[in-house]
């Protein structure tokens, strides 16, 4: 398939990229790390040769994990923020019919957070954020930072009046996280566990601490398929419904207004990135229909010939879980058109 768009893929500034080598170690093989730190500070040349052999269409580019989320002090997150901003804008700025980015932002101020994310979106053309999860902060680093919060309301507001979406990314577990959690447990770390269980939990936030229902208009992105929230949809469900929203009533607490299904058939879109599964497409279609998935790799942790090769060559099955041809169109592309306004792109009508 031509024109695919893919954007759950990450970049590092490249003086800072072999500084992450010790992260990027945790989950990519050991033959394998020079050809990610190649691929990470560079989002042109081979990643866009690659790209085009593979019907890619259109990429859009993000800062990679722990971005600037892992940064504790709040001024130097800020200035790192607007200089990753503008370098990929730089960097990509003659291959507009090819590439795009994501804003990162630093999350310590909400409302410093959506005026950069409004100057991105408005000189730059950016297509909405990715946050790393939450944002680390205080003296060790220790404090957590959640965007479920009425605080964040006004950076929610914010994202509602660009129209544009924020992705929910994973990062690795660090300080106190790892060495309570994951030190004896080294390769829990990143896709095998860590990171479903980090993203669901912000996820999930948002959803029972009411900001979609404060906020009916805000869209976000989860990569993974899900991170495995469509897995447990029913128990879930039956829980908050059957169980939290009785015992909630009589003491007055607040939760989310609708069931789990309706904030993920209008809230909420989830991704193929790194989960190239066609067996757990069509489980996830089911719930959901073709509307709200969206081709993506996750590249450079994974490899855009892999992902790539799996979405084209096993078409006829995908058709089949999807409903047919047009919910094989719309994961591959043209879900991500609508949802990110792009119109004339390479390959945009292959």
């Amino acid at each position: 398939m031509r024109g695919k768009i893919n954007f759950e893929e990450a970049y590092e500034i490249p003086s800072l990229a072999d500084s992450s080598r010790d992260q990027a170690a945790l989950y990519i093989a050991p033959n394998d790390l020079e050809r990610y730190l190649s691929q990470v500070k560079s989002p042109t040349g081979e990643r866009l040769d690659i790209s085009n052999k593979k019907g890619i269409g259109y990429t859009i580019y993000s800062l990679t994990v722990p971005g600037i989320q892992g940064i504790t002090d709040k001024a130097k997150a800020e200035k790192h923020a607007r200089d990753v901003n503008d370098w990929i804008a730089n960097e990509i700025k003659d291959h507009k019919d090819r590439l795009g980015a994501f804003a990162a932002l630093s999350m310590h101020d909400p409302a410093q957070a959506g005026a950069e994310l409004e100057r991105c979106v408005k000189q730059y053309g950016f297509h909405g954020a990715l946050l790393n999860n939450f944002q680390h902060a205080g003296p060790d680093g220790e404090t957590y930072l959640f965007y479920d919060q009425p605080a964040y309301d006004v950076f929610w507001e914010k994202c509602v009046e660009l129209d544009v979406p924020v992705y929910i990314h994973p990062s690795a577990p660090a300080g106190y996280h790892f060495q309570q959690l994951y030190a004896q447990r080294k390769y829990l770390v990143g896709p095998p566990l860590s990171f479903a269980l980090d993203v669901s939990l912000h996820v999930m936030g948002l959803i029972t601490n009411g900001v979609f229902d404060r906020h009916p208009k805000l869209k976000v992105i989860v990569g993974h398929l899900g991170e495995r929230i469509p897995m447990d949809f029913w128990r879930t469900n039956h829980w908050l419904e059957d169980v939290e929203r009785p015992l909630a009533t009589p003491r007055g607490d607040t939760m989310s207004k609708k069931d789990i299904y309706y904030y993920f058939k209008h809230n909420i879109w989830v991704t193929t990135s790194g989960h190239f599964s066609t067996e757990t497409v069509k489980y996830v279609a089911d719930y959901l229909g073709p509307d709200r998935i969206m081709f993506s790799v996750d590249s450079p942790y994974e490899r855009v010939e892999v992902g790539s090769d799996w979405y084209d060559n096993d078409k006829d099955a995908l058709s089949k879980a999807l409903g047919g041809e047009e919910g094989y169109m719309k994961v591959g592309r043209e879900n991500a058109k609508k949802l990110f306004k792009l119109k004339d792109y390479h390959d945009a009508n292959a």
